[in-house]
């Protein structure tokens, strides 16, 4: 299969229907929370980093507020992320910078968001589309399987699909673009056993398994 502009627009408008308002399931109540709820979730699901940032918000809520905890402290509370030890030193120093630079609050400035130890260009692009609302597409494993797949996005990195995504995909739809290639990855496209009988781009996926015959 050749996919064509029209094909990648029949893409985007079968997922934009059947996930549309779909979110992040990391739970968070301002930029800060999310912030650190991204950082947290490398390597990590969701719904693990969710139990641990309920107790970890509980006690330290605002940046002030982590930096007070210390590292042990820190540690022991986001022991269940995995790759505790380095996650707890960059939230430490994202804090620091935080309240030395910023008065406590998230830039919105993604230069700025990339300048925060442990933040890569992925976790800027989040906040930055989830917290400020502003047009961006963070590529994670997810987004960077689905996107290939269906070749919406072609390339051998994270930023060679990005800009992919960016020039294939309406501006005002990165956003929510982000969460339906995410759903997507996680529901149907999974990488090991994709359920391409199931799924409803199957007929216009030029990597979907063939459509079973009649006997």
């Amino acid at each position: 299969m050749r996919v064509t502009k029209k094909i990648r627009q029949e893409q985007l408008r079968i997922l934009s229907e059947v996930y549309a308002g779909a979110r992040p399931e990391l739970i968070y109540r301002n930029p800060f929370e999310l912030l650190i709820a991204v950082m947290l979730s490398a390597q990590c699901t969701d719904k693990r980093v969710n139990v641990v940032t309920a107790r970890l918000f509980a006690e330290a809520p605002d940046a002030a507020a982590m930096l007070a905890l210390g590292l042990p402290r820190l540690e022991e509370l986001i022991r269940g992320c995995g790759l505790y030890h380095s996650k707890a030193q960059h939230i430490l120093a994202t804090c620091q910078i935080l309240c030395a630079q910023y008065g406590g609050a998230v830039p919105d400035d993604f230069a700025a968001l990339q300048k925060l130890p442990g933040v890569g260009r992925k976790t800027a692009n989040v906040v930055t589309a989830v917290a400020f609302g502003r047009p961006a597409i963070a590529v994670d494993t997810h987004v960077f399987r689905v996107a290939n797949r269906l070749q919406l996005a072609v390339g051998k990195t994270p930023l060679e699909v990005e800009k992919g995504l960016m020039a294939a995909i309406p501006r005002e739809q990165w956003a929510g673009a982000h969460h339906w290639l995410i759903w997507h990855g996680r529901r149907l496209c999974k990488a090991r056993q994709p359920l391409c009988t199931e799924c409803p781009l199957q007929a216009v996926c030029p990597s979907a398994a063939p459509p079973a015959t009649k006997a």
